[in-house]
């Protein structure tokens, strides 16, 4: 009879809800607490499954965390009458989490909206930050594809039923599976259950308006991009930047723009989309085991 060994039960990935300002904020964790500490935080239209490959890959060596943001994946969805949806607010309700956990110091994965949500955090809390890891996650206004016309040239602009009648429709099924296939050379490697996932839970009352709050607010991201660019100039954090060439959303240049404030990043041209670790797992779970070892702990143990 096979019996779990302790490395089986560290590295085994769990699935929990710690309660956050009286909001229920589920993640999953995995890994030995006595590990580095690391933090994946998700993009749009997803949740923390994105990460559900990655996350195992991962827990060797790091004691990994991955949660859901309110409104996303199992996290609890407040009213978006009585609750406000913002990328303000997510980071808020995360950094609380964060301290909950215990978790002052760690290396930051951040992927598209992990990005707007992660930067917040770190700004505030420079000392938090370990190490970085960029995937397709844009803080550049030369990252936007033609994708987000709808966006900056109508609903930015004026927020009404029918400036967010063309945009309701990236919470389809069709356009969900389509993000998720977009600039990917093996749709086969592909699982279905990411868009099947998303989408069961934008059938859920109130999560299309929680996405379209989330779709307009995203504009004042932009505002903070220059605070952004200032934080990773002053502080150059150890980074490796994993860039899907063909995603939907983010254009190859908002890659290589990280390079001018970060000119020590190690960069990755990954013949992928928007959701590199689909295809490209084993690149990015070595490479990150690579340069972890080499970059970061080297100088942390001097």
């Amino acid at each position: 009879m096979s019996r779990f060994t302790a490395a089986d039960l560290t590295t085994a990935v769990t699935y929990k809800a710690l309660t956050v300002a009286d909001l229920s904020i589920a993640y999953r964790e995995a890994g030995d607490p006595a590990n580095p500490r690391l933090v994946l935080l998700h993009g749009f239209p997803a949740s923390s499954h994105q990460y559900r490959n990655l996350i195992p890959s991962l827990a060797d060596r790091f004691h990994v965390i991955a949660p859901d943001y309110p409104g996303f994946g199992d996290s609890e969805m407040p009213d978006p009458a009585k609750f406000t949806y913002s990328f303000d607010k997510i980071a808020e309700l995360l950094e609380s989490f964060l301290k909950q956990k215990g978790f002052d110091r760690f290396g930051l994965y951040v992927q598209d909206y992990g990005g707007p949500v992660g930067f917040r955090i770190v700004t505030r809390h420079s000392d938090w930050l370990d190490w970085l890891i960029i995937q397709n996650s844009n803080a550049y206004e030369v990252g936007f594809t033609s994708a987000w016309d709808g966006f900056r040239g109508a609903l930015w602009k004026n927020r009404t039923p029918e400036t967010e009648k063309p945009l309701a429709a990236f919470l389809e099924l069709d356009a969900i599976k389509g993000i998720y296939l977009h600039g990917h050379k093996q749709p086969e490697l592909i699982s279905s259950d990411n868009w099947n996932m998303d989408f069961r839970f934008m059938e859920r009352s109130n999560a299309r308006r929680v996405q379209l709050d989330l779709f307009y607010d995203y504009r004042l991201n932009l505002s903070l991009y220059p605070k952004w660019q200032a934080f990773l100039r002053d502080r150059q954090p150890k980074t490796i930047v994993f860039w899907g060439q063909d995603d939907v959303f983010f254009t190859r240049a908002g890659g290589e723009a990280y390079l001018k404030d970060l000119p020590q990043a190690e960069m990755h041209r990954l013949d992928s989309g928007h959701f590199a670790v689909e295809d490209c797992l084993h690149y990015i779970t070595s490479n990150m085991h690579r340069f972890y070892d080499e970059k970061v702990a080297s100088v942390n143990a001097r």
